[in-house]
């Protein structure tokens, strides 16, 4: 099987070749070069895919928004195009992150004189199209999809998260902004879908390691109505929908199923919930949900290598079985993780990650 293949027959709760691997964010100089990639080619969708290749991570991202809209001063990062002042941070093996600096609306009124996002902005098909024209030219050995920002996550965070918390206690001026974005992420799907996507992420923080950012109430008020929508616009055009979201969601797992989601990442090991936990989760939900991720990114900067092995081993035995699980970090490869560590969690990948699943209890 191909790359494409292979993730398609997973989310469809079939068995493929072996076990598909993603990372949702890979920021690891010292892990890139050890596969013999020069890290500033890995900044471009041919280095990094090639990378990934390489490591043999079959699902890999093209990005279609997050876009700039004003550079700051100095050239030390930008405001992207929903108001999030955006830095870049450096670290001592020269690995560049983008990081989130805080909201540049002050109040309401800064963000209703903010211009909205465009779906139609050419360059948001054309970086999906470049990314599916790479993955031809890899033989298929890498599957892109595009990535978008979607409801929750870039909301607040152009606000800030007191600011937000205002705007909240306004319902008016909560829905506009929601509504905003919803129509957008919708339009975005569509788009996309219609032009042979056949997954697109939203990039969609719901919480935080102790909870949610708001409450229940307030996401299915203002946030699921949308994601419903997306998801059956999505669906209506034989394409599916991986939503990427940190924190506890125990609280509105099953909204999260209801609206439609068929790929949720990355199923952090890490909250303070123990009820969060994707052997619980999967018991109950594997047969309506694929998931991608939950090996922690803490296990894979200090945790001992047979750690690491015993927990990759116990999610592609217990999870992999009749496919829905796509193998990877509960979180991403940050620059904190070593190389023998990463090489421990692929190396049981690759050993055992092969159909049918057989790793010994």
């Amino acid at each position: 099987m191909d790359a494409q293949e292979r993730v398609i027959t997973t989310v469809n709760h079939e068995e493929p070749d072996r076990v598909p691997a993603f990372e949702s964010a890979f920021t690891n100089n010292t892990i890139v070069k050890h596969y013999g990639v020069d890290p500033r080619r890995a900044g471009g969708y041919k280095g990094m895919y090639e990378f990934s290749r390489r490591v043999g991570i079959d699902l890999v991202l093209s990005f279609v928004s997050l876009y700039p809209r004003e550079f700051l001063k100095g050239g030390k990062g930008f405001i992207d195009e929903y108001g999030r002042i955006m830095k870049m941070e450096p670290y001592k093996d020269g690995t560049q992150i983008l990081a989130y600096h805080g909201g540049s609306f002050k109040n309401f009124e800064d963000y209703e004189s903010f211009k909205q996002p465009d779906p139609n902005l050419k360059a948001r098909i054309d970086n999906f199209l470049l990314g599916r024209k790479i993955q031809k030219e890899m033989n298929n050995e890498v599957f892109s999809i595009p990535a978008t920002g979607s409801l929750m996550e870039c909301t607040w965070e152009g606000f800030g998260i007191e600011v937000f918390s205002r705007i909240l206690a306004r319902s008016k001026q909560a829905k506009k902004v929601f509504d905003d974005r919803g129509k957008f992420t919708l339009e975005m799907v569509k788009i996309l879908a219609e032009n042979d996507a056949k997954i697109v992420l939203l990039w969609d923080d719901y919480g935080f390691k102790n909870g949610l950012f708001m409450s229940p109430t307030n996401y299915r008020k203002y946030v699921f109505p949308w994601i419903k929508q997306i998801c059956e616009a999505a669906h209506k055009r034989e394409c599916k929908i991986l939503l990427h979201s940190d924190g506890d969601l125990i609280e509105i797992f099953e909204d999260i199923i209801k609206s439609g989601v068929d790929i949720l990442n990355p199923i952090e090991s890490t909250t303070a919930n123990p009820e969060y936990d994707i052997f619980k989760l999967n018991e109950k939900y594997g047969d309506k949900l694929t998931f991608a991720g939950n090996l922690s990114p803490i296990m894979l900067a200090m945790g001992e290598i047979s750690e690491i092995e015993a927990y990759a081993k116990r999610l592609i035995r217990e999870i992999a079985p009749g496919g829905g699980y796509i193998f990877s970090s509960g979180h991403s490869i940050n620059p904190a993780v070593t190389v023998d560590r990463f090489e421990a969690m692929q190396n049981i990948r690759r050993k055992y990650g092969a159909y049918p699943i057989n790793i010994p209890d």
